[in-house]
């Protein structure tokens, strides 16, 4: 793969692992579209390598704090004992979120990859999610915070970033509709998205690395090594502007302009990917 190449679908990654587009639906689609090989497993591996890097930067001091309070350790040391409290709840809603797509991953992550990564199959999903989106985005009673999560938004959000492992669905997508749902303001559900995020993306990322490893070792590393460090220095650098974009935005703005992208997108896919069969 050209090195121009890699950093187009590295700045894909950027922008659509965390706008409610799916990512994994840009990174099938754009290869297929423009006839680009197949960059495989190692490309995907940096990818999301660069987009983690991105989300535990900019949440590092939330994830410190939540993290320290949720094994009992007063942080700051002059929180108050509700913060202390609010934070310790706060980490185990995250892990308690983080199970279902950990234990869905675990056990169909191969069919998922080999079965379902299908142009058909994306577009659909891009379209119904924005219609589930759209109505989300349109409640009127939008107001609860982060702080005011509970154990049956954990689950209920953890349990939309199992669905997102479907191709098209998009992770930030369905887990900031849900978040919609359970009557977050656009910007607490993103953040819980975000935050939530994290664990999942690391436990890919970590269960990938070692197979990695061992193409590198027998020599089947199809990309150089330098091609994959711009990809996720680009990646990590582009996502983390894309987080604090997102945030800003939603401050002020709906979630429109992504439920018309979706729809537009994925009837384009749907229509290209009948075109594509009629010739055959």
């Amino acid at each position: 793969m050209p090195l121009y190449q890699a950093i187009i679908l590295a700045l894909v990654q950027a922008l659509t692992e965390f706008l409610p587009i799916s990512s994994t639906a840009h990174l099938t689609l754009f290869p297929w579209m423009l006839h680009w090989r197949d960059p495989g497993l190692a490309f995907d591996v940096a990818l999301h390598a660069g987009t983690l890097a991105a989300v535990v930067m900019y949440f590092f001091k939330d994830w410190l704090t939540l993290a320290l309070c949720g094994v009992g350790i007063t942080y700051p040391a002059s929180a108050t004992t509700e913060q202390v409290a609010q934070n310790r709840r706060m980490f185990w809603y995250m892990v308690i979120g983080t199970l279902p797509a950990a234990v869905l991953g675990k056990a169909f992550h191969h069919y998922i990859e080999d079965e379902l990564r299908q142009p058909m199959i994306i577009g659909v999903s891009l379209v119904v999610v924005a219609l589930l989106m759209s109505w989300a985005d349109s409640r009127t009673n939008l107001t609860r915070t982060l702080w005011q999560s509970n154990l049956r938004d954990a689950v209920g959000i953890g349990t939309a970033q199992a669905i997102a492992l479907w191709p098209g669905v998009s992770r930030s997508g369905i887990t900031i509709t849900t978040g919609l749902f359970r009557n977050f303001t656009r910007e607490a559900a993103t953040r819980f998205s975000f935050l939530l995020s994290a664990p999942v993306v690391a436990g890919a990322v970590l269960t990938e690395v070692p197979k990695l490893l061992k193409m590198h070792k027998a020599g089947g590393l199809d990309l150089p090594l330098s091609t994959l460090a711009i990809s996720v220095l680009v990646s990590g650098v582009a996502g983390y502007f894309v987080i604090a974009f997102f945030l800003r935005y939603l401050r002020t703005r709906t979630l429109k302009v992504f439920v018309v992208y979706r729809l537009v997108f994925g009837i384009i896919i749907l229509v290209w990917a009948f075109l594509q069969a009629g010739l055959r």
